[in-house]
């Protein structure tokens, strides 16, 4: 990989690829540091990337990869016991504050965002993806190596459970579609 490809690459994708971690991990400086990952392995891998997807999705894939990483590294810390990263049960939760920026939202978005924690990784995942890095469908089942139809499933299941969640917490009972 030459140097101007790197460039352009990090150019034109860096700031996408930030938010998306910053939204899965909430911690500025641990996104950064995911964020140079991110670039180690693009650097190592481009020699390998034959072009089946767009570098977008392909950095995506990488992005999530990273943090899926981050996450069992943090949860094999944390119990020292586990042998594996559920996504299926576990939840992609951190501890950590929310972002600087989020404090800039709106009641309803900081709402939203403190909820969408409580959704599955899965649905977690797609959420972000979607809407708050506005990716296709076909991108996102691209980055997550999943059919579109799945996507479109959890997209729904997810909008479902965060309206049930945020009626919930309002004290507003079930959702009722």
């Amino acid at each position: 990989m030459n140097d101007s490809v790197f460039h352009r690459l990090y150019d034109q994708y860096h700031q996408d690829v930030f938010q998306f971690l910053v939204y899965l991990v909430k911690d500025r400086h641990v996104a950064e540091d995911l964020m140079h990952e991110v670039y180690v392995r693009v650097l190592r891998a481009y020699g390998r990337f034959q072009g089946k997807s767009s570098e977008k999705t392909w950095l995506f894939s990488i992005a999530k990869n990273v943090a899926i990483d981050h996450f069992r590294k943090a949860a094999v810390r944390k119990k020292h016991s586990m042998d594996f990263f559920d996504w299926e049960t576990q939840q992609l939760t951190s501890t950590e504050r929310i972002p600087e920026e989020v404090s800039l939202l709106n009641e309803d978005k900081i709402r939203l965002y403190r909820t969408l924690d409580l959704c599955t990784g899965d649905q977690k995942l797609v959420i972000i993806m979607r809407y708050f890095q506005d990716l296709s469908i076909a991108e996102t089942a691209e980055v997550l190596e999943w059919s579109e139809g799945k996507v479109k499933t959890t997209q729904h299941r997810a909008i479902r459970s965060l309206r049930q969640k945020l009626l919930e917490a309002e004290g507003g009972g079930e959702y009722a579609e």
